[in-house]
């Protein structure tokens, strides 16, 4: 299920303290995900694997955000989501979609996921980790 406005929660996950934000995706939300910049260390891009229709949108999107100052030391971890449904694009299909070979000022992964199954998750997770910990 999408998420219908914000939500916070605080993790502890691989020795790393994370104040996560989850950010609802629909268009009224999107203008107050500026408020949220702020002290960013990681992005974690969901995205739909099976909605090839809202990619170019998500491509736009992504991009304009990466263009914040407050983001400028952020790493990008794309969660290609839903792979575990007919359809899904691979990683591969969703990274040329997104044009994340065209991102050079952060440090980003692409990694397929399944939110239902938990597949691709913890490795995500371990990468963002790795990287905040790393800087």
């Amino acid at each position: 299920m999408p998420t219908i406005g914000f939500n916070v929660e605080s993790i502890d996950y691989e020795n790393v303290h994370f104040k996560v934000w989850d950010l609802g995706g629909q268009s009224s939300l999107r203008p107050y995900w500026k408020c949220y910049y702020e002290k960013c260390s990681a992005i974690i891009f969901v995205v739909d694997s099976t909605a090839t229709d809202r990619l170019s949108v998500a491509k736009d999107e992504l991009h304009s955000m990466l263009k914040e100052q407050e983001l400028k030391d952020a790493v990008i971890a794309v969660f290609a989501n839903k792979q575990d449904m007919e359809g899904a694009l691979s990683s591969a299909q969703i990274s040329d979609k997104l044009l994340l070979h065209t991102i050079k000022d952060h440090t980003w992964n692409i990694f397929n996921t399944s939110a239902i199954t938990g597949s691709g998750l913890d490795a995500g997770m371990k990468w963002v980790a790795n990287q905040i910990k790393s800087k």
